[in-house]
């Protein structure tokens, strides 16, 4: 697994939301479970394109810094769900802001990020 070798710039809170959500998927992960997809087949549903090692490394990264709670339960075979901390809640109006931006913007985005691609 990668290890870190510098110590991060933890100077700003953008630094520091920066550390704790840089993951391509992170974002998407917490959205779908707050929305109530908590276990990782339903999120390897909702996410297609990422890897189910990819999601679990960053699931694992999100657990780590206390922004969701990963239940085990004792059955076979074995049943894992994913929910938000109190904690996590409260990047979920960050993210719907971030969204609603997104939705806003659109077409600009779109255009913007289909010329880069050309």
């Amino acid at each position: 697994m990668y290890e870190r070798k510098t110590i991060p710039n933890l100077n700003c809170g953008l630094d520091l939301i920066g550390e704790v959500l840089y993951g391509k998927w992170k974002i998407r992960l917490l959205w779908f479970i707050n929305e109530g997809h908590k276990r990782p087949s339903e999120l390897q549903r909702k996410i297609p394109d990422a890897s189910r090692r990819v999601l679990n490394i960053q699931l694992k990264e999100l657990e780590e810094h206390e922004l969701v709670s990963k239940i085990i339960y004792p059955v076979v075979p074995p049943k894992v769900e994913y929910s938000l901390t109190d904690f996590g809640k409260t990047l979920i109006p960050v993210i719907s802001a971030i969204g609603n931006w997104g939705d806003e913007h659109e077409e600009r985005l779109r255009l913007l990020i289909l010329k880069r691609l050309d």
